[in-house]
């Protein structure tokens, strides 16, 4: 995928995921960049970009309305198609602290009911990211 504004609202979503229980972890930060990194949605995305995408979801974020905003800006630059792989993009990262808490799964609450998605679909790609996300012990 090309367009550069489809990305850019992907790694907000992202940004915003790690940033939804209030703080963003060195694991939520590495899972952003991974996922950046390695997945063909990214493919040509200019990695110089991070800081400027980074600054405005900050400032988004801090607005009142600002998750509303987010998913918003994603719905309206995002394909359908990639509403799915939206949704995994942020549950990877809530995943990477290995525990949601209730603001991670309102946020996700919020994607799901914005991306009209079915039960049946968010739990196997839910499902999918506790499997990996298993710890040993």
């Amino acid at each position: 995928m090309s367009d550069g504004h489809a990305q850019d609202a992907l790694i907000q979503l992202m940004l915003a995921a790690a940033a939804a229980d209030g703080a963003i972890s060195d694991k939520e930060l590495r899972e952003v960049d991974e996922l950046i990194s390695f997945l063909p949605v990214f493919e040509g995305f200019a990695r110089e970009r991070l800081p400027e995408i980074a600054d405005q979801n900050a400032r988004m974020l801090s607005a009142d309305d600002g998750i509303d905003a987010i998913v918003e800006n994603l719905i309206a630059k995002v394909p359908t198609r990639l509403y799915e792989t939206a949704y995994a993009l942020a549950v990877e990262v809530i995943s990477a602290d290995v525990h949601a808490t209730q603001a991670e799964l309102r946020l996700l609450e919020i994607l799901r009911d914005a991306f009209d998605m079915d039960r049946l679909t968010s739990g196997a790609i839910e499902h999918s990211a506790r499997v990996r996300y298993r710890r040993l012990n």
